[in-house]
């Protein structure tokens, strides 16, 4: 993140440099005002700040140039004069403005001139700065165009496995801002879209996507892009050694990130919502379809703004909302669904075991690993659940994926502590997912020794599932085993995993 600078502390200000500390840290933050009270105050909040006139170009002269200025103090004529001095002494920073409280028509041509954002009311401030402070910087956007001119061929844009609608929009929207560089670039994924819905909006949004194999070859590509995750080799068919040009993701990494280019950024809700930031950075007409992808992305992975969310998610999907196809996206939402994923949901109700709120369930081989999920959110509809594990077997491989609506469970967590050392794991606090090795059953060709090994690991994993729900800080630790049915207790009481 780039070094921000925020050039007058009045009341709109101050919630400015309130966020801007708060969402990423103090370390790359200078602010300068002329009210000395303000500037001890955050000087005992360890808020980097200076004495000093913004009106005098003096004042910034000496400064290296930041990444993003504020001008946030309170009156209209000293807002105005920041802001000519600091675009004229730092002509390639992005600067967002506030007008003040009592503008003239000359004072906004001169704000909307000179500044890339321009607040005009005090209470919109929060979520206009806010979006701008986390949003894609000049220096980033012109760090990520010379990357991509850097290319010389064709570049890859990988999303991760059986990717979800963000992954989808954001690889196609990178693809979009590729081309329109002159950078031949294809959107590219392992593994299956099996979701209905996510089929749906590829084949009814007619999106250009491109099938890899884990034996196929890389060779027709010279660049490799990864979005909505940020690891190759990890939840992707790359090799892990591969050298990544770009990584945008909202996700936190579980391991260090190594791209020569790199924007990750967690306080968003999607990826989507920082690939519609770029594609406004750059200056690109979105494609409708594009558009389309882009605002369903947000809806899924915020689940419909009430999940992770920040104002910068509204901020994009408004963006985003004139150019989208809303008859397209009211067709995706409600595709046909297939048998076999509604014998898989049935299966889960029926082999089902819980206690208290806690629901866990084995559905034995899978047909579609998209099913899971489904039947999680099933569960989770439960009276009296608010929390679900539902795990397959297909491949050799055991899939799991959970949901959460309780307060005190962070999912993505749990799961890594259950299953990171036996298999893969993570996801957010409220939805999760993991994957893990169990090749020994493709050795076997008794059938009941397989039936009896399958038993044998479903115990395992529902073993570790509320084991790591019982062991979280602030959680009384219980006891538990299977006979017919799963039995938790601390001494003469049940236990409580929610």
């Amino acid at each position: 993140m780039g070094f921000r600078l925020v050039l007058g502390c009045g009341t709109v200000g101050r919630q400015i440099v309130d966020r801007l500390a708060e969402d990423g840290g103090t370390d790359r933050l200078l602010v300068i005002t002329a009210d000395e009270s303000v500037v001890d105050a955050l000087r005992d909040e360890s808020i980097p700040a200076r004495t000093g006139d913004p009106t005098d170009p003096g004042v910034i002269e000496a400064i290296d140039e930041p990444a993003t200025v504020f001008v946030g103090g309170d009156r209209t004529d000293v807002n105005r004069v920041a802001l000519e001095y600091a675009r004229e002494r730092f002509p390639d920073a992005s600067i967002v403005a506030y007008l003040g409280g009592n503008p003239a028509a000359d004072d906004r041509a001169v704000f909307e001139s000179l500044a890339d954002d321009v607040v005009a009311a005090a209470d919109a401030i929060v979520a206009g700065v806010l979006a701008e402070a986390t949003g894609p910087t000049t220096e980033a956007t012109v760090s990520l165009r010379q990357q991509l001119l850097s290319i010389d061929g064709r570049l890859a844009v990988v999303m991760h496995d059986n990717p979800d609608p963000d992954a989808i929009a954001s690889a196609v929207a990178l693809v979009d801002i590729a081309e329109s560089l002159g950078l031949e670039a294809d959107a590219c994924y392992f593994g299956e879209i099996s979701h209905q819905e996510n089929r749906a909006m590829v084949n009814l949004l007619d999106l250009d996507l491109r099938h890899l194999a884990p034996d196929d070859s890389l060779a027709d590509y010279d660049g490799f892009a990864l979005v909505d995750h940020s690891r190759p080799g990890i939840n992707d068919g790359l090799p892990e050694s591969l050298h990544i040009d770009v990584v945008i993701d909202h996700h936190p990494p579980r391991g260090p990130v190594s791209a020569t280019f790199v924007e990750l950024r967690e306080h968003a809700g999607a990826t989507s919502t920082i690939m519609t930031e770029y594609l406004e950075r750059f200056d690109l007409e979105i494609d409708r379809a594009t558009a389309t992808a882009l605002l369903y992305g947000i809806r899924i992975d915020t689940n419909e703004f009430t999940r992770e969310v920040s104002p910068a998610d509204f901020h994009a999907a408004a963006r985003l909302w004139p150019h989208a196809d809303t008859a397209a996206l009211e067709q995706v939402e409600q595709p046909t669904v297939e048998g076999d994923i509604l014998e898989t949901i049935a299966r889960a109700i029926k082999n089902r075991v819980h206690h208290d709120s806690v629901a866990v369930a084995s559905v034995g081989q899978l047909s579609n690993r998209d099913a899971l999920p489904q039947a999680a959110d099933q569960l989770l509809a439960m009276d009296g659940v608010d929390t679900t594990l539902v795990f397959g077997f297909r491949d050799e491989m055991a899939f799991l994926s959970a949901r959460s609506r309780a307060n005190d469970i962070d999912l993505g967590e749990t799961l890594r502590d259950a299953f990171d050392r036996i298999g893969s794991a993570g996801g957010h606090a409220d939805m999760a997912g993991a994957q893990l090795e169990v090749g020994i059953l493709g050795d076997i060709d008794d059938e009941e020794e397989v039936e009896s090994l399958v038993s044998v690991v479903e115990e395992v994993i529902t073993d570790r599932f509320f084991e790591a729900i019982q062991t979280r800080p602030g959680t009384p630790v219980g006891t538990y085993s299977r006979t017919s049915e799963w039995l938790f207790t601390t001494g003469d009481e049940a236990g409580d995993p929610q």
